[in-house]
């Protein structure tokens, strides 16, 4: 495998770079991913490729869980509801359920798509704040 691998050093380099916003859309971006290639593995009979990506997610559903900021009211909020996607990720896993991985792929785009809007508004509030200049 070699390491000068023109995509990987992107990759690597966008991780090191991201502000912890952009990180926070790249796990749901990820999660997203590994719900989806779980759901094709399920319509494939490919069982040990649909485990593989299913504790995937739910790894990426446990780092969501502890980068939380317990001090905020929302987190205890987030805590609860990412508790109950790890627990129906389970489930999935253990039943070959593509609908609970719909239900599962429903709440984390919408976590998503929300987390997106916060990082636009910050970056609006951020180009104003700087009188426009970059």
């Amino acid at each position: 495998m070699s390491t000068n691998n023109p995509y990987k050093q992107y990759e690597n380099n966008s991780v090191n770079t991201a502000s912890p916003g952009e990180l926070t859309l790249m796990l749901y971006n990820g999660c997203l991913k590994f719900i989806r290639k779980a759901k094709e593995a399920i319509k494939e009979k490919n069982y040990e490729q649909k485990n593989v990506n299913i504790q995937k997610a739910q790894k990426i559903i446990r780092e969501l869980m502890v980068t939380l900021n317990m001090d905020i009211d929302i987190s205890k909020e987030m805590m609860t509801l990412y508790d109950y996607l790890n627990r129906r990720l389970i489930d999935a896993n253990l039943k070959n359920d593509i609908e609970i991985l719909n239900e599962v792929e429903g709440f984390v785009e919408e976590f998503r798509d929300t987390w997106k809007l916060v990082i636009q508004k910050n970056r609006q509030t951020q180009y104003a704040g700087s009188g426009g200049q970059v």
